[in-house]
């Protein structure tokens, strides 16, 4: 009778991570010191679920098997003395859960290797298990975005007492995490009560259902931080964070016997008050990129003022406004003084036409320049002369618009005014005006 020294089974690369439409290919080994009958060598691949209402029993009350494909590798004969390697190559379908062990139940997926010896003869086996993992993308979920926040209030008693209530309002930044991320919990608790509460905790627990003849629960803390306590009268505000560790993913899908839930659960004690705030995890992060209230946002104030800005400001036009007529030259009233234009330091304060009615939402704060206020013929000012050579008035034909100086325009060009027609290029008049002092000594 043959005897067998070895008995293995590898997997190409020493993989032992896969997912859902990939293929596993490897290698069975075995060795005898000695010839051996046997009917086949088979090679099998497979995956299950199974559920127990007891703790650590493989006695499943429920089964659910995925796929099961079995190849033979060696027909009925001997296996002479030796080593036998035996290759093999399984698809896995797209359909296949992530791999999953608890208390109550399990999602496994192996390679086994069978000799089968003819009668009377043991039978030799040997199995290798596999890891499936089926990624979770957190934004193809329905509801993802956004945070996740509960309020809960809940009566203060004390020695059978009424003292109050207590208002606990918690919040998460987000609705979906993957290992290795932070979540970054917010407690606020407002204690309405004339007694100090108990220490405020959060945990991020994991609750698993097990579908068998009566639902099994299997609730689980992973993580668990803890802050103070909230004292008679006071308002507490509590930040906090936790690490997701590496865990199942949530929900298993592809899989109706075993459902995985996670929960952020912020608790008081003394009283007791809890809530609980849902949350997914997975193996593809939120992409913010992704949110659909940005891709569908209108456009921002901001931007409706950049566009405002680029967009041609069309302003009502002014009517023509008649030429002014010259005032006759008096010298016989020492109360009316001549009209002067003015001081530098007053620009644009008086004068001229007012505008606000026109342009009620524009801002009156250009500076305009003593020239455009100069009607009387001969006037002219040591500004001008400065930047403009002698002080002669533009001519323009009657009956033409001086138009609004525009608003972020250079407040240093004066605005073209209309003459009459007598005083546009004559030379009139030759001499100058009077002084203040001449006009009041005639």
């Amino acid at each position: 009778m043959g005897k067998l020294q070895e008995f293995e089974i590898t997997f190409d690369q020493k993989k032992e991570v896969y997912t859902p439409g990939e293929s596993i290919s490897g290698a069975v080994t075995f060795k005898l010191d000695e010839a051996l009958q046997c009917k086949a060598v088979k090679i099998n691949c497979n995956g299950f679920c199974g559920v127990t209402s007891k703790v650590n029993d493989t006695a499943w009350t429920a089964e659910e098997q995925y796929f099961n494909s079995t190849v033979s590798v060696a027909d009925k004969g001997t296996l002479k003395q030796g080593k036998h390697t035996f290759p093999f190559k399984f698809l896995i379908p797209e359909s296949a859960p992530t791999s999953f062990e608890g208390s109550y139940g399990r999602i496994v997926y192996r390679v086994r290797a069978f000799i089968d010896t003819p009668r009377f003869v043991k039978d030799y086996n040997t199995e290798k298990a596999f890891y499936l993992i089926r990624f979770l993308n957190l934004n193809e979920l329905p509801d993802i975005w956004g945070t996740c926040s509960s309020a809960v209030k809940q009566q203060f008693t004390y020695m059978l007492v009424k003292t109050g209530t207590v208002d606990l309002k918690a919040q998460c930044d987000r609705k979906g995490y993957t290992p290795d991320q932070i979540i970054q919990v917010l407690v606020n608790i407002h204690n309405q009560s004339g007694k100090t509460t108990g220490n405020v905790a959060a945990s991020l627990m994991q609750r698993v259902t097990y579908e068998t003849k009566r639902p099994t629960h299997d609730v689980k803390t992973i993580v668990e931080v803890a802050g103070g306590v909230v004292k008679a009268g006071k308002e507490l505000e509590w930040k906090e964070q936790i690490i997701v560790p590496p865990l199942p993913r949530s929900s298993l899908a592809g899989c109706d016997l075993i459902k995985i839930e996670y929960y952020v659960k912020v608790s008081l004690k003394s009283p007791d008050v809890m809530l609980t705030l849902p949350i997914h995890i997975g193996n593809v992060s939120l992409d913010e990129k992704l949110h659909p209230s940005k891709q569908a946002d209108p456009p921002s104030s901001a931007a409706a003022e950049d566009t405002q800005a680029s967009t041609p400001n069309i302003s009502p036009t002014l009517p023509p406004r008649p030429a002014p007529k010259p005032a006759p030259r008096h010298r016989m009233s020492s109360h009316n003084s001549p009209s002067a234009p003015p001081a530098e330091g007053h620009q644009g304060a008086e004068g001229g036409t007012q505008l606000n009615d026109v342009f009620p939402n524009k801002r009156q704060s250009q500076l305009v320049s003593p020239n455009a206020f100069s009607y009387a013929p001969g006037l002219f000012f040591a500004q001008n002369q400065q930047h403009n050579g002698p002080g002669t008035v533009p001519s323009g034909p009657p009956g033409t618009t001086a138009p609004y100086p525009p608003e972020n325009g250079p407040s240093s060009m004066p605005t073209p005014l209309i003459l009459p027609p007598d005083y546009s290029t004559s030379s009139y008049p030759q001499d100058a005006p009077p002084s203040y002092n001449d006009s009041c000594n005639l």
